[in-house]
């Protein structure tokens, strides 16, 4: 039996007590914040069945985490959403300190940085993550997916098989489903993590207890991130929520602060110049404790952790909600690549040995910032610089490279260009989809037709960039800037990073050998 729908899912799950069999799902996941919904539109497009469930009957209203870090706007160009993001989002203000009733200081807290051609998106975008996950879901309904809110996992068992997993639904009902695999996407507190017994370890962060909470704000200016210090070490943050009428709040608070609007109000009006009553609604708030931390292992069997499941930092440095889809992003294409592609199971394991040495380095940078206190937010935060050299996917064949050469495990820069027909492009046109891409510059000897997948474009896409028959022209240089000048081969992988890089001569065996481990051919991983 096929399922294509949620509901078709539902309607197949056997009840608490039913001897049907279980409803068979490819993947069952957890959780439908930002990195679950990402999950889910990965997969979508793999044409991989995932159910996506979540416990609370509503997608959270709070802004939460508000910055989407240039390397995640890649991600999300790729997974079809930016343009919607960009709609809704924009660049953040800059800082206003306030003394005594004025602002007494201004300054660029985020560095702007001038887009080039290889990093065509160089500032980070503020996007409230309620409405980050409109747009994340609204694309996951075009790809004919949906999510399942009001619904709990209670427990799961696993074998070698798969995830056998009761759920409870909004009418209470207790189901059971099936999967091949389960991913936890479901917090810093996941009852998948939980019940596998899987610890988490980290640094420790100075105690202090805040108030986060949107609110709107009558006579307040909307061009400035508003800012109040208070001593000794407090302060109160009013940031103006592009494209809505709402202010987040961001306000030190001591034991258990009271989280109730008029609460909320009494703590903006201690603390600033504002009045109780210029704070005209309390749409949502929550109490911060900060927490820091990272799962000592991604994956358990059939089951994955992933976002805040696997890792937990501190907000400063807007780093926590972008490794998290990038870890979507990462285990998407393996999950696609086993169940639709017959790759090795072994591939699976990467996902553990490329993101997990990703979370360690950037929660030491959150936990640095959030201690240091600094304020100033540059262009090493932009997780442009993220790679995967060391992989067991990485194979750099290439010798005698310049210092500073683009390498196999690097992030795959973009490039303005041209079709053969003076068409205008870019290299991130032939990358979007869920395919492996294979550039190659100039004149090689590539057999393509020879290479696994080269028959069905939804498995791989060549560009041939320059030589005798061109896909694509490279006249401004921005292709030779990006990749070097002398002629060679790139197999890009789908989340945008080169898995090999081979001389121009030679190279069909090794790139079919990557290939074959990837589209189920005899190689191994």
């Amino acid at each position: 039996m096929e399922l294509n729908t949620v509901k078709d899912i539902v309607e197949a799950m056997p009840g608490d007590t039913a001897d049907a069999a279980t409803a068979p799902v490819d993947v069952l996941i957890t959780g439908a914040g930002p990195t679950g919904l990402a999950l889910a539109i990965d997969l979508a497009r793999r044409g991989v069945t995932a159910l996506l469930v979540e416990r609370q009957p509503e997608f959270s209203r709070g802004a939460r985490g508000t910055g989407v870090q240039p390397r995640t706007q890649e991600v999300f160009d790729d997974l079809g959403v930016l343009a919607a993001a960009q709609a809704a989002g924009g660049l953040y203000p800059p800082l206003a300190l306030w003394e005594d009733g004025r602002i007494a200081h201004t300054h660029e807290m985020i560095e702007l940085v001038d887009p080039t051609p290889s990093t065509p998106y160089s500032n980070a975008l503020m996007l409230p993550q309620w409405r980050n996950q409109q747009v994340l879901h609204a694309r996951l309904l075009e790809l004919g997916g949906s999510v399942l809110l009001g619904t709990e996992l209670q427990d799961f068992t696993e074998d070698a098989d798969g995830v056998t997993a009761r759920l409870t639904g909004a009418d209470g009902a207790v189901r059971t489903v099936r999967a091949a695999y389960l991913v936890a996407a479901d917090g810093g507190r996941s009852t998948v993590r939980r019940q596998l017994g899987i610890q988490m370890s980290g640094p420790d962060l100075p105690p202090g207890v805040s108030i986060v909470a949107d609110v709107r704000i009558d006579g307040l200016d909307r061009d400035h991130w508003h800012r109040w210090v208070l001593p000794p070490h407090g302060f109160v943050t009013l940031l103006p929520l592009v494209g809505t009428d709402h202010f987040q709040c961001f306000a030190a608070a001591g034991g258990d602060p009271d989280t109730s609007p008029e609460a909320v109000r009494a703590l903006i009006a201690c603390h600033t110049h504002l009045a109780p009553e210029q704070v005209r609604e309390v749409l949502w708030s929550s109490v911060y404790r900060p927490r820091a931390g990272m799962a000592d292992t991604y994956r358990h069997g059939r089951v994955f952790l992933a976002g805040d499941a696997a890792h937990i930092h501190s907000p400063a440095g807007g780093q926590g909600m972008n490794t998290s889809v990038q870890d979507a992003y990462n285990l998407g294409w393996k999950l696609g690549q086993v169940l639709r592609h017959g790759a090795p199971e072994s591939l699976l394991d990467t996902y553990q040995t490329e993101r997990r040495p990703i979370a360690a380095r950037i929660l030491e940078t959150s936990t640095r910032l959030h201690r240091s206190g600094s304020l100033r937010r540059g262009r090493d935060l932009h997780q442009l610089d993220i790679g995967y050299p060391d992989s067991p996917l990485t194979r750099e064949l290439r010798t005698g490279l310049p210092e500073g050469a683009r390498t196999a495990g690097d992030r795959a820069p973009d490039a303005p260009c041209t079709t053969a027909d003076g068409t205008p492009s870019r290299l991130f046109d032939a990358f979007r989809g869920p395919h492996f891409t294979l550039i190659a510059l100039g004149d090689t000897d590539l057999d393509v037709a020879s290479l696994p997948g080269a028959d069905d474009p939804a498995l791989l896409r060549t560009v041939r960039v320059g030589g005798p028959a061109p896909d694509l022209l490279d006249a401004d240089g921005h292709i030779r800037d990006a990749y070097g000048a002398g002629p060679g081969v790139f197999l890009v992988r789908p989340d945008g990073y080169i898995a090999l890089a081979a001389p121009a001569d030679g190279a069909t065996a090794p790139v079919a050998a990557a290939l074959g481990a990837y589209f189920g051919a005899t190689q191994a991983v």
